[in-house]
């Protein structure tokens, strides 16, 4: 997508000579080279600008759907639940599954 549109690499404004003339390098040639820097500078702070609406889109996307999955808090004990009411429905539980195999033996 941004390769496509950007017509220097790094490497290109490196290695670039510039021809001099007389009094320099020939400013017609060197104005144009700047011409392309500039494109090139326009078009990544476009791309920036846009990545950047974009990270912003996709956070607050995030935030909304963390909030939705956020799992529900656990249920409380009723009110006068003990350990001894806890374990009494453990005993019948296994009375149940097991039968009175487990009692009698």
């Amino acid at each position: 997508m941004l390769s496509s549109k950007v017509k220097l690499t790094a490497k290109d404004i490196l290695e670039k000579d510039f021809k001099t003339s007389m009094r320099g390098y020939n400013p017609d040639e060197v104005d144009q080279f700047l011409d392309l820097i500039i494109k090139d500078y326009e078009v990544f702070h476009q791309a920036i600008e846009e990545l950047q609406q974009e990270n912003l889109r996709l956070k607050k996307q995030s935030e909304t759907t963390m909030r939705r999955s956020q799992p529900a808090p656990p249920p409380q004990p009723a009110v006068g639940s003990t350990n001894f009411d806890i374990l009494k429905r453990l005993s019948n539980l296994e009375r149940h599954v097991f039968g009175d195999k487990l009692y009698n033996e």
